[in-house]
This record gives structure tokens, sequence and C-alpha cells, in this order.
């Protein structure tokens, strides 16, 4: 294996703006593009390789056919054939829809074979003004969430953030949530597209219809707990691993770069995506099949928003910005 770069999966959306065409370089894009989904083995939305001899083959029948040698052995052990992340870009041009998402308890019980969602943003961009909501900010009852939601009032409840890029959030599944107007986000988030959609603002859908709600059904999905604070505090260290998000679905660190700097993988029987924020630079990795010396191995370029896919049996990597540059990385893997 090498690593494997892929084709974006375009989302156009009546919310999506013109921030991800003008980010990934994307000439002729389609309009209102709302999510670009970078790696994703969600059926249906399997990310096509784009580089090498696979370049044409599907994320899912690679995981299939390579098993642990793709993305490690625990990790095929827990999640089987089918690519455990899916990550995106979102731009909200206009406030999405407030929603929650099931666990993974929740998920097998209603919808048999389906996983729940815990996710996390990174706030690439953000308008002057743009917002996200995430948590409850005072302890509420299932029935007292009802009749908020019927009164128009669940906002109330809702903790809102004014944000800047660099801003993080974790959303594990049951957590209320939603996206505002301005905000360009990199999302990483369980293989699942379970939503609850709570409230949406009596907006009307394309059809001139109000949007089907779920509020019963979140109302068991929702975690009532009030927590000290829903923004994630780092390290912004410079040229070394920054972690953000350490969970039992996956791993997150920020490397901001103006020189190079070198992550062992040998002990974490994972696979490593790496999403290239800003800047651009290299990656490289070495592999097995590839190597041909202490320190060589397969080189890969990267540039602001694009994503690759490290197989797990790299035994390590070197990220590696231009000359006079920094770059900005996010990475990501099961532990």
């Amino acid at each position: 294996m090498y690593p494997l770069k892929f084709h974006p999966f375009l989302r156009p959306m009546v919310w999506g703006g013109d921030k991800i065409a003008a980010y990934k370089g994307i000439e002729n894009a389609p309009a209102h593009i709302g999510e670009s989904w970078e790696i994703s083995g969600y059926p249906g939305h399997e990310s096509v390789v784009a580089n090498g001899a696979l370049a044409g083959r599907n994320l899912n029948d690679l995981v299939r056919e390579y098993k642990g040698q793709l993305v490690g052995g625990k990790v095929y052990a827990a999640y089987g054939d089918q690519f455990p992340l899916l990550i995106k870009f979102i731009d909200a041009r206009d406030d999405l829809s407030i929603q929650v998402h099931p666990d993974d308890r929740l998920a097998a019980e209603r919808h048999p074979g389906s996983k729940g969602k815990t996710e996390m943003w990174y706030v690439v961009k953000a308008d002057p003004g743009a917002y996200l909501l995430s948590g409850i900010n005072t302890p509420i009852t299932p029935v007292e969430y009802v009749k908020l939601v019927a009164e128009n009032r669940i906002t109330e409840v809702l903790e809102r953030f004014d944000i800047r890029p660099g801003d993080v959030f974790f959303l594990p599944a049951g957590r209320i949530h939603a996206i505002g107007a301005g905000s360009f986000v990199a999302e990483i988030q369980q293989t699942s597209d379970l939503t609850y959609r709570i409230y949406d603002y009596n907006r009307p859908g394309l059809d001139g219809k109000p949007r089907q709600l779920h509020t019963e059904e979140a109302k068991a999905a929702i975690d009532y707990k009030v927590y000290p604070d829903y923004k994630t505090e780092y390290d912004h260290t410079g040229n070394r691993e920054n972690v953000l998000v350490d969970c039992p679905y996956f791993t997150t660190s920020l490397y901001t770069l103006d020189k190079p700097v070198a992550k062992d993988l040998s002990g974490i029987d994972s696979f490593l995506a790496v999403i290239c924020l800003a800047g651009r630079g290299r990656l490289q990795v070495a592999i097995p099949a590839f190597a041909d010396g202490p320190t060589k191995g397969h080189v890969i370029n990267v540039r602001r928003g694009e994503c690759v896919l490290v197989p797990a049996e790299a035994t390590s990597i070197v990220f590696r910005p231009d000359t006079c540059r920094t770059v900005k990385l996010l990475t990501s893997y099961i532990r």
C-alpha cells in the first residue's frame, strides 16, 4: 500500500456557499457547495482513489481487500469492511438546523446495522458574526425540551459561541448542536449519517413545506447534562503534535509547522488521515514495500484542502513544509 488521495464528493446544499471551491481551488464547481466529503466509507458515497495504481478504486473495496494492512488489525476487527471515519469540509452560508445524533447503542436499537455519530469541528474560516451552538446551558427535562421546541424557544437553553479560525469543538453523540451562518469547518466523525433534526426556525424546505423534524426521536438521544465548557482548549505550540481530541472513535491532532517534524507510527496499528488546512508541503512516509533506506520512503505532496490516507502498515511519517512557508495539518487515527 501507499498513501492515497481521493476525489472529493461535493454536495450542493441550499445553505451552501462558495468557500469550499475557492479553498480547494476547484474550477467550474457547482453552486452552493455545502459539504465536500474528503474521505468517506459511507455506503453509496465511498471515496474514489485519485492517485497511483489504485486510481478509480473505492475505499471500502480497498478495506475489504487489504484489511489490517490499510486500516490496522484492531481497527479492521472492530469495524470490518467499512472505513470507520468520515472527513469533510462544511461551508454554511445560512444557519443549519439544530440537531442531535444518537450514540452507538441507540443507533443499533433503532437503525439496525448503523453506528452512532460522535464528531468534532475545527474552524477553518469564520465570517464576522459567525457562530456555533453546542450543548445546553441550563438543566432541562425531556418534557421541558419538547415544550421549548413547540414554543420556538429551544435556542434559549443552548450555548452559543462566536467563533474564529482555530476554534475546536468536540461533539459526542447526544450533544445538541448547530452550525451558524458564515462558518467554514473541517469535520471528523464516525461513519454515520444518522441525524435527528430538532428545530429548523420554522423555515420551509425547497418544496415550500416545513422540513421534517425528529423532536420525539431526539428526546431519548439527548444528553441533558450541563457541562462546564463545550469549547476545546489546546496547546498552540508550533512544530510539534498538539492533541485536540482523544476519544474511542478518533484521536485528532494539529501540527503548525515551519520545519520538518516526524511521528512514529509503528505502535498505533491504525491508518493515519492527514488533512491540510493551510499552506503546502510533503509527507515522507516509511512503508516497508517502498522503503529504500533508513530515512527514505514514499513521498507525496499535499496542499491546502487536500487529504491523504496513510496506510496502517506505515512505520513513520515526516511532515515537511515547503521552504519558507508554514503548513497546518490535522491528523486523525483510531487508537
